[in-house]
């Protein structure tokens, strides 16, 4: 039977990159016998607007949303940053 040897876990990281590559190139399964219970509360606050748009709009952002593989709120938030850039760059030019 081979021995898992491995790397020290660090008592705590700079910030969540260094935490991210650590865990990235690390297994949890590997230091199973340094885990611990813990509670924490979590407030997640997340803010929607809402816009009305018209139903055969709807209709095709859904269809371009499945053929692109992502969530219809994805893609209309993915065009309209796409739109505001463009027109500030445009009004950057006047």
């Amino acid at each position: 039977m081979r021995k898992n040897k491995r790397e020290t876990l660090p008592e705590e990281f700079k910030n969540i990159e260094e935490a991210a590559r650590f865990w990235d190139t690390h297994s949890l399964a590997d230091y199973e016998d340094l885990q611990r219970d813990t509670e924490f509360e979590v407030e997640l606050k997340s803010e929607k607007n809402y816009f009305a748009v018209e139903r055969e709009l709807s209709d095709n952002i859904d269809k371009l949303a499945y053929i692109k593989g992502v969530l219809p709120e994805t893609l209309v938030n993915l065009w309209l940053k796409e739109k505001i850039l463009e027109s500030q760059n445009n009004m950057a030019c006047v």
